[in-house]
């Protein structure tokens, strides 16, 4: 039997308005489709009629699919001729393990094809009306993931807050609600307590929820507004702009 074809397809943020064309064409030609947990219910309504949907979410805290077990159902379903979407929130190779079922396909003789999205820490800001760079602000950016590998060295906060300020970076963190105090007890020890942070959960979609605050805030502000995963956090000066625009909302809504 000639074997199928495997497309790792990135689903954006949430929105299904930002799914790309690609994307789109990909999920509509699907006659087996893995989804992620986060992908929402409108990407899927571009499925084709009679494709098999098969749910394999993973997130933090909670149950999960083993990762062994969604690659052999990859093989499993191209082997059989079938032509396949691995449907990702956000981009495949942005902390989306991309890059594991890429190297799993290869030594099983598959080549799969590769279709970006838009990845959620470049969302999430955005719907805050600003930007991850910016010329007198931010001369770059840093991913990083809140939930390491289990067992895993996990990430010096402290080092790289240190590199955040001395080089004046934006960092976005993504699954990080659970090691907020950690986080922040990191970046602490190298970025002062007033550094803007925003908080937005469940980005691009309606019930996305966000709050603005600074590093030595942050947990306070994440209980008071009881923001939970999935979530982004944004750490650095790009976030300056927000407040300055919230502030000055607030002030037009009084005098108004």
């Amino acid at each position: 039997m000639t074997p199928g074809q495997v497309t790792l397809v990135g689903a954006g943020p949430g929105d299904p308005e930002l799914l790309t064309l690609k994307a789109a064409k990909a999920i509509a030609a699907a006659s087996v489709i893995l989804v992620d947990d986060l992908v929402g219910d409108g990407v899927l309504a571009h499925a084709r009629p009679g494709a098999r949907i098969t749910y394999v979410g993973k997130r933090g805290g909670c149950k999960s699919t083993p990762q062994a077990t969604i690659e052999q159902l990859m093989l499993e379903a191209v082997r059989a001729g079938e032509n396949v979407v691995r449907l990702k929130g956000g981009d495949p190779f942005i902390f989306g393990r991309g890059g594991e079922e890429v190297e799993s396909l290869r030594r099983a003789g598959i080549e799969p094809v590769v279709v970006n999205g838009i990845t959620a820490g470049l969302a999430a800001l955005t719907t805050l009306g600003a930007p991850l760079t910016h010329r007198d602000r931010a001369h770059g950016v840093v991913f990083a993931t809140g939930h390491p590998q289990k067992n895993g060295p996990g990430v010096d906060w402290a080092r790289l807050g240190a590199a955040v300020g001395e080089l004046r970076l934006t960092l976005v963190i993504y699954m990080g609600i659970s090691s907020a105090p950690s986080i922040q007890a990191g970046l602490l020890a190298a970025l002062p307590e007033g550094t803007p942070v925003a908080v937005i959960e469940r980005a691009s979609l309606p019930a996305q929820r966000q709050c603005v605050t600074t590093l030595g805030g942050l947990l306070d502000s994440l209980r008071a507004q009881g923001l939970g995963s999935p979530a982004i956090m944004v750490v650095g000066d790009v976030v300056r702009g927000v407040r300055a625009a919230l502030a000055e909302a607030a002030r037009a809504t009084e005098t108004g």
